[in-house]
């Protein structure tokens, strides 16, 4: 099965470049808030880098990789290798530990469902990480788009003009501290 290979295939990547082990994912225990569900997991971040197995039916994915921003391009190479194509690229700003995550989906078109999401953390200061253009040609608008909301610059990006917001914006309107 093409999820088994990819897990494999990511965890000898950290292995090879003496990153952590396979995280086990722990117990959930959710809390109500505001009359939602709130995994606490997804509350104690950052993580240690590694790969974890996730419940689809629950998480909407079925591997979860924390890279280091070194390993990224490896990383993708792996999912490319799998034949998987790139959903989307996000971000999310994690003001508190001053850091910036980018957070790549990645899916297959056949039958052998599988899906992988691949997170990176970066200095919110100096929010710069490779672009995967190179391996992805489809990243380029999802790239500029994580660009303008968030100001996150993508290295070696052929073309990382606005999308979204004017030309002249000086502003990225999804970090937490933006005042509109």
């Amino acid at each position: 099965m093409i999820c088994e290979k990819t897990k494999i295939a990511l965890e000898n990547l950290f292995a090879s470049k003496g990153v952590e082990e396979t995280i086990e994912p722990e117990p959930v225990q959710e809390v109500e808030t505001a009359g939602e569900n709130v995994d606490e997991k997804q509350q104690e971040l950052p993580r240690p880098d590694g790969v974890i197995e996730r419940d689809y039916s629950v998480h909407g994915y079925h591997l979860d990789a924390q890279v280091p921003p070194d390993l990224l391009i490896d990383a993708v190479k792996i999912v490319d290798e799998g034949e998987f194509f790139i959903e989307s690229i996000t971000g999310v700003d994690w003001i508190k530990e001053n850091q910036l995550e980018i957070i790549y989906d990645f899916s297959r078109y056949d039958f052998d469902l599988c899906r992988v999401v691949i997170r990176t953390r970066i200095a919110r200061d100096n929010p710069e990480i490779p672009t995967i253009t190179t391996i992805y040609a489809g990243a380029n608008w999802h790239e500029r788009e994580t660009r303008d909301f968030f100001g996150i610059n993508f290295v070696g990006h052929p073309h990382l003009v606005p999308l979204l917001l004017p030309e002249d914006a000086d502003f990225h309107p999804l970090l937490k501290d933006f005042k509109a």
